[in-house]
């Protein structure tokens, strides 16, 4: 007897890679940006815990007959499966939340552009997996397209960006989520409601001693009308759908062709600034966002075989 189909798979979103690409970075460019206003407002441990703890409540009743279905799998493979819970939710969210306490959210945007060079370094490092020409040409024409977004043209704003520990964090934070991508491939035979309801139990549990510590120091999170729908929002959207849509992305299409997606990060996040904030819509917009999406087509097309 087959398995009971989803929502979401009845509707055949799960079927379509690039879809489902799009939709995980525009939820985690809505992230970045909720992480930058929400680092004044939340400790980050707290932001960080509070946040994997509730999408895994949220999710574990969906999730409940498929991860007693799929436990004999976890076992077998708990080792990926912790290396997936680590990388992806507790250290790489953790990290970043931290980061986004220190940095701008122009040198955030510039270090997140750096994220599929990571990904190609893992998924060769471990699997030996090289990037194409194509693949490699179209990173580099949608990492053009970032940088003209995020300087506004003016490529010279380089030379003038200071970086501090934050931005160091962020880095590694970045680091971390490229090996995350490069496992991801390979991830366990488990149902998508197994594996990231597993993987965001398992991640909070490493986050719980952090956010013990920092209610220790005496940083207290606050809980009320203007953090509750911050919370409900980071714990859905990028948690929650983003990551069912992106490992999802990553077991259709690979990891290398994956990753440029995560170019078009900066992307949404400038549409959502223009479109919620009433930023204008410069030239120099225009031609970031056609670089970008040419060279995330480019490099996500599939490679000849050989």
């Amino acid at each position: 007897m087959p398995p009971p189909k989803t929502f979401l798979s009845t509707l055949g979103l799960m079927q379509r890679p690039y879809l489902t690409l799009c939709l995980a970075m525009m939820f985690w460019a809505g992230n970045v940006v909720i992480g930058r206003h929400a680092a004044g407002v939340f400790p980050p441990m707290a932001l960080s815990y509070l946040r994997w703890l509730f999408a895994f409540l949220t999710i574990l009743p969906f999730a409940w007959s498929d991860l007693k279905a799929d436990w004999p799998i976890i076992r077998r493979h708990f080792g990926l499966v912790l290396v997936l819970s680590v990388t992806g939710v507790a250290t790489f969210n953790t990290l970043g939340y931290w980061s986004l306490q220190y940095t701008t959210a122009l040198n955030g945007l510039l270090l997140q552009s750096s994220g599929p060079l990571y990904v190609a370094l893992f998924a060769l490092v471990l699997f030996n997996v090289r990037l194409t020409w194509g693949q490699a040409l179209g990173i580099a024409i949608s990492l053009i397209g970032v940088l003209t977004i995020i300087l506004q043209g003016d490529f010279s704003a380089l030379l003038r960006i200071e970086f501090n520990k934050g931005d160091i964090g962020y880095t590694v934070a970045l680091f971390i989520f490229g090996l995350y991508s490069a496992v991801a491939a390979r991830r366990p035979p488990m149902k998508p409601l197994a594996l990231i309801a597993a993987s965001f139990g398992i991640g909070s549990l490493f986050i719980l001693p952090l956010f013990i510590l920092e209610m220790w120091s005496g940083r207290v999170t606050p809980i009320n009308a203007h953090t509750i729908p911050i919370l409900i929002y980071v714990s859905i959207f990028p948690s929650t759908l983003s990551y069912m849509f992106y490992n999802r992305g990553v077991e259709l299409i690979g990891a290398n062709r994956a990753a440029p997606f995560l170019h078009l990060i900066p992307v949404f996040g400038s549409v959502m600034a223009i479109g919620f904030l009433g930023e204008t819509l410069h030239l120099y917009h225009m031609v970031g966002y056609a670089l970008v999406f040419a060279g995330v087509v480019l490099a996500a097309r599939k490679p000849k075989t050989t």
